[in-house]
This record gives C-alpha cells, sequence and structure tokens, in this order.
C-alpha cells in the first residue's frame, strides 16, 4: 500500500515510537538518533528522565516522516540492546495528545531536509522571485515628532521551486517581521532588516513545499504529485505578473492578506 508523505510536522501514532528502558548515558539522544536514523529520515528524537515512581532511567520518543519506517524500526530494535548493556523496549505510540493532530507546516530546514532525502539533492531548485520592503504599509503611523525607540521591519517575500523531473513548480508568499530595540542604531536597523528577510524567505519556502505531496510506493520507489486542494494565486500568475501583483499590492496599501502565510511550526 501506498504511503503519503506532506510538507508538515508527522502527525500519528504510527510514525511515533515510545522507548523505554534506557540507562543514563551522555548524548544519550545523539546515540538514539544514530540507532534509528538507519531505518528512515527522523523528524526529531526526544529523552526524558523517567518520573520518580517508574525508578530510575529514561524513556524516549522517537518520530518519523513515514510510518512503514517507524514499523520497521520496531520490529528490528524492540528487545535489542542497541547502545547499552541491556534491551530496550520499543513500541508503537498508542496515545497522542490532541495538539499533535494539527497539520503544522515544517519549518523551511526540515523541508529541505525532507526533499533532499526522498527525491534527491539535485531534484528540486528554488528561486526568489521577489523581496520586498513592506515596513510601514500596514496602516503604521507615527505622530509628527516623535522619535520611535522600537519598531519593526517588514519583508514580503515570493519564492518559487521547481522539481523539473516530475513537471512540478509551485510558489509561496509569506512576511517576515524583525523588531528594532533602538531605531536611533543603524546597525540594528541592518541587523532587524537581514532577520526579517531571512524570516520572510523561509517562510515563503516553507510555503511553496506545502502544496508538494511525496507517495512512497509499495515497491519503495517514489513519486511526487501537486496538491491542487492548496493551490493559490500566486501558482497560476506569471513572474512578471507576480512582481506586478505585489507592487499593487504595495501602492494600495499593505495587505494583511499575507500575513495568514506567517504561521507555522518547526
Amino acid at each position: 500500500m501506498a504511503e503519503l508523505l506532506e510538507f508538515r510536522v508527522p502527525a500519528g501514532r504510527d510514525r511515533t515510537l515510545l522507548v523505554w528502558g534506557l540507562e543514563p548515558a551522555p548524548g544519550l539522544e545523539h546515540s538514539l538518533f544514530s540507532a534509528f536514523s538507519k531505518f528512515g529520515l527522523l523528524y526529531a528524537v526526544r529523552a526524558h528522565r523517567n518520573a520518580a515512581v517508574a525508578g530510575p532511567g529514561y524513556y524516549a520518543i522517537v518520530k518519523f516522516y513515514s510510518a512503514g519506517d517507524a514499523g520497521r524500526a520496531q520490529r528490528a530494535c524492540n528487545g535489542q540492546r542497541l547502545f547499552q548493556k541491556s534491551p530496550l523496549k520499543v513500541c508503537v505510540c498508542t496515545k497522542q495528545k490532541g495538539f499533535q493532530q494539527h497539520f503544522l507546516a515544517l519549518n523551511s530546514n526540515k523541508c529541505q531536509e525532507l526533499a533532499n532525502h526522498y527525491l534527491g539533492f539535485n531534484s528540486w531548485s528554488s528561486r526568489i522571485i521577489a523581496l520586498q520592503n513592506v515596513s510601514g504599509f500596514d496602516g503604521e503611523n507615527e505622530e509628527l515628532g516623535e522619535t520611535l525607540q522600537k519598531r519593526a521591519v517588514k519583508y514580503l517575500c515570493a519564492v518559487e521551486v521547481t522539481l523539473p523531473n516530475h513537471g512540478i513548480r509551485t510558489r509561496g508568499v509569506a512576511l517576515g517581521e524583525a523588531d528594532v530595540e533602538n531605531g536611533e542604531d543603524p546597525l540594528e536597523f541592518v541587523t532587524a532588516t537581514r532577520r526579517a528577510q531571512k524570516l520572510a524567505a523561509g517562510r515563503a519556502l516553507s510555503n511553496a513545499f506545502q502544496k508538494i505531496l511525496i507517495i512512497i510506493l509499495e515497491n519503495g520507489k517514489v513519486a511526487v504529485e501537486y496538491n491542487s486542494t492548496l493551490e493559490e494565486l500566486t501558482d497560476s500568475l506569471t513572474e512578471e505578473e507576480l512582481k506586478g501583483l505585489v507592487q499593487e499590492v504595495l501602492s494600495r496599501g499593505f495587505s494583511s492578506q499575507f500575513e495568514s502565510t506567517a504561521a507555522y511550526q518547526g
């Protein structure tokens, strides 16, 4: 049966393993990562000290992107010593808190890691189409003669992701914002500008990846599809039309419609 992977924080108990019987040791999370990453790409590994009633030792949560990888890891590692003297117990999580069911977008670094692992480093590319300073276009006004000690720098960014081997091109648009603690310090302004630009570009890249679906087939091969349910106006525009849209938004006053793309989890 084929498995569908999205560029979102992996949810579902079949992708999460509970590991217990861990002995205290330096670099425990690193050891866990090394042992379980052999079975597939990991989203996160977290080790925690046992509750007092459970006795000394640690337990860990290991989250995979793929349920198939998590299943193989559970079967191979349960009852094995791996990196310690006593055997570990590994099982698929049977309980998940409600917040884990929300669909949270991956941050840009995780998106690139996922794409590189399943599609290959040279199978995709990204580029910035537009990066525009929109500070002061959202209705912010300051009284005449007032000196602002704290203000925000905002940038709007449009990014395009291309998968030439699959004939897929997606766009992402997002806002990045950074505070300037001291508006009279030029260095702080430059630093905040770079921070806002980087944040906007990262969020836009993440937004573009959300429209890509990775399909792991039964034979182990990987296919890619475009998620048309998330298609936006920006995906159908030419590059010049997209740049024109950004300029139109600015000329009319910065619109809050792009602010929704700024909310994501990493």
